[in-house]
């Protein structure tokens, strides 16, 4: 008859058996309590996403997926290109986008001239490099312009409410209605200033409206969240809980509206250009290039191809740049 097997105490299996002893009764339940309890005790957890691992916030996730998003890299090349010409355009374009010779207008492709040249005779690659300047300066302004406008005045309406967010529903719907283009048609007609200061005034006064009301959803959304019930609760003031609680919160639809527009205002302006509204000559502008060079499209499609090509380039790089970051910001498709 063979002997019985020695018996063993069950803390010598470790945290296992002391669990199972503790309770009792013993069983794979008191054995499963007992895996869980030393799985989170184990730095990190099964996947590494235990509570000595540091929760990534909203934008270090989202800078996380953009840093793997091919299209964020290439548009965010593309722009990076754009921004530096724009500031210095002079390290890729040495003559001077004024300096015309009517002997050579309409001439094509020229050692030293591979654009060829204007109606006017002026070299068609430099103005074209000095175009980004205009463009992204006014994208760039009049978005700015729009995003901080918007932002105040409907973070205020969805905070505050009442009298005052019914008051700027009541505006921006009056402003809604107002067609973009005639709105610029009939505003910029009466300027005869060169600069770019009044194109980008127009630009606000009509895009801000829909910023606005993108804010205004997102302050009354964060508005109802708990940490800022649990603020106001402490006594926070209203500037304390805008600043800190819900600003911080609401702005990424701001930003993925705004990083959206930018192109549009570009190609917006490149139209009230071509118009003859928006920017006027000397100014150096895609535009104002595509509206002098349609006429000659069949003897001298050079004229027109070039800058209407860098325009697309540049839009599209700026509403890709915004899908990438709309991807990235909403949580809904995490």
């Amino acid at each position: 008859m063979p002997e019985p097997e020695p018996f063993e105490p069950l803390e010598s299996y470790g945290e296992e058996g002391r669990a199972i002893a503790s309770t009792g009764a013993g069983g794979a339940s008191d054995l499963a309590t007992a895996e869980a309890e030393t799985l989170e005790k184990t730095p990190g957890g099964p996947e590494g996403t235990g509570p000595d691992k540091k929760a990534r916030s909203l934008w270090s996730d989202a800078w996380h997926d953009l840093r793997r998003n091919p299209v964020f890299i290439i548009s965010g090349l593309v722009i990076l290109f754009l921004v530096i010409i724009s500031i210095w355009p002079q390290l890729i374009a040495s003559g001077d986008p004024l300096d015309c010779d009517l002997s050579k207008a309409q001439e094509g492709s020229q050692p030293g001239h591979p654009f060829g040249f204007n109606g006017q005779g002026c070299d068609v690659y430099t103005r074209t490099v000095y175009g980004a300047r205009t463009s992204v300066s006014v994208g760039v302004l009049a978005t700015l312009g729009v995003a901080i406008l918007g932002s105040i005045l409907g973070g205020l309406a969805g905070f505050f409410g009442g009298a005052w967010d019914g008051f700027l529903s009541r505006i921006t719907d009056v402003f809604f209605a107002i067609p973009v283009v005639l709105g610029g048609l009939v505003l910029l007609s009466v300027v005869t200033s060169s600069s770019i200061w009044p194109v980008i005034g127009f630009m606000v006064l009509l895009g801000w409206p829909q910023i606005s009301r993108i804010a205004r959803g997102s302050v009354i959304t964060a508005r109802q969240n708990d940490y800022v019930q649990a603020a106001r609760a402490l006594g926070a003031s209203n500037s304390r809980m805008l600043l800190r609680h819900i600003s911080p919160n609401a702005v990424a639809p701001v930003i993925v509206v705004a990083t959206i527009a930018l192109g549009t205002y570009i190609s917006l302006e490149a139209t009230l250009s071509y118009l003859g509204v928006g920017l006027k000559p000397p100014t150096v502008s895609w535009g104002i290039d595509i509206s002098s060079a349609s006429p000659y499209i069949r003897n001298a499609p050079h004229m027109l191809l070039w800058p209407a090509g860098a325009l697309a380039i540049t839009v599209l790089a700026f509403i890709m740049l915004g899908d990438a970051v709309r991807d990235a910001l909403d949580p809904k498709l995490r």
